[in-house]
Parts: C-alpha cells; sequence; structure tokens
C-alpha cells in the first residue's frame, strides 16, 4: 500500500530539498547558516506533520535555535571571506549521485503507510504497542508513555544523544572561546 502525499505535504519536501540545495550551494557562510536554521524550521514543520511533535521540538530547538545561534557567534568570532559567487559549481558527479541517491529515497518513501493508516506496524503489532500502553507506569513509575519509552526503555540510546549533544557543547566552547585555550 502506497501513501497518499498531501498538498502540505508536498510543500514541505519542496521547501526542506530546496533550502538544503541551497545551503550547500551557497557560497557566503552566514547566507548558508540563515538558510539553514530555514531548512530545521521546515523540518520541525514536517515532523509535527507527521505526528511527533517531541523530534519537532528538539529540532527547532537545537537546530534552528541553538546550532544556528552557535554558528552565527562562531562566524562573528571569526573573519569572514568575500565572494563574488553566490553558489559553489556543482560537480557533475556528485550531483548524479545525489540524484540516483534522491531516486532510491522517493521510492522508498512512497512504500510508506499514510499518516493515521491502520494498517501501518504501529497499529498492526497491537502487542507491542498494548505492552508499553498497559504497562509503562508498572514498569517505570513514569505516568506518560512516551517519556517512559524515552527515558528508560530507550535509556541507553537516549543517553547517547545526550553524550553527543555535550561533546558538541564541549567543540562549541572550544571553536567560541579558543583564544582561551591558545
Amino acid at each position: 500500500m502506497s501513501a497518499t502525499v498531501t498538498a502540505i505535504e508536498a510543500a514541505l519536501f519542496i521547501f526542506v530539498i530546496a533550502t538544503a540545495v541551497v545551503t550547500a550551494l551557497a557560497r557566503d557562510v552566514l547566507s548558508s547558516i540563515i538558510v539553514f536554521g530555514a531548512y530545521s524550521l521546515g523540518m520541525a514543520a514536517l515532523y509535527t506533520f507527521y505526528r511527533a511533535p517531541d523530534v519537532a521540538l528538539t529540532e527547532a530547538a537545537i537546530s534552528a535555535g541553538v546550532t544556528t545561534v552557535l554558528l552565527l557567534l562562531t562566524i562573528a568570532k571569526t573573519s569572514r571571506m568575500n565572494h563574488e559567487a553566490v553558489f559553489e559549481r556543482v560537480d557533475p558527479i556528485a550531483a548524479l549521485a545525489v540524484g540516483g541517491l534522491c531516486a532510491v529515497m522517493l521510492v522508498t518513501v512512497t512504500q510508506m503507510p499514510a499518516v493515521g493508516d491502520p494498517s501501518a506496524p504501529v497499529y498492526a503489532n497491537p502487542d507491542v504497542t498494548g505492552y508499553y500502553l498497559e504497562n509503562t507506569y508498572a514498569d517505570t513509575g513514569v505516568g506518560n508513555t512516551v517519556m517512559a519509552v524515552l527515558a528508560s526503555y530507550r535509556g541507553f540510546d537516549t543517553f547517547g544523544e545526550a553524550v553527543v549533544v555535550f561533546g558538541a557543547g564541549i567543540a562549541t566552547m572550544l571553536v567560541l572561546h579558543r583564544e582561551v585555550f591558545s
């Protein structure tokens, strides 16, 4: 069963792809950072559309918010190169490889079930979903099932993500205050 793409979904796809391409091809770092922030907001909107508000909030806060601010602070502390050209020259072999990857992903995405489809794996396997809904509080002591899955059932994964964010914070501090460490 293939999913039907709605107009909102198509508009978000086009926006995200366009901002990703402009981010990659822009020669001016400031322009690239600003368009990257727009890309992150587009992804947050897409995650919201797919009913994943926790992922959408993380994308909006970390990618669109914190990352954009840190990148802007980084270029404020460093020198900017002036470019006459607006976009980078595209390598034909790289463009062909990216196009092939996009074609494969497009075929894959069209095979996904529609949002809310009762035959989707999350609904088609009521034993797993039912277990989480019925036993979350007894197993973890957490009343919110989503938070229990993130913090308890997938605790090591969440801890790993926290370590990555912490490492990124340390690296950012090194970049922003590099004169302190020299």
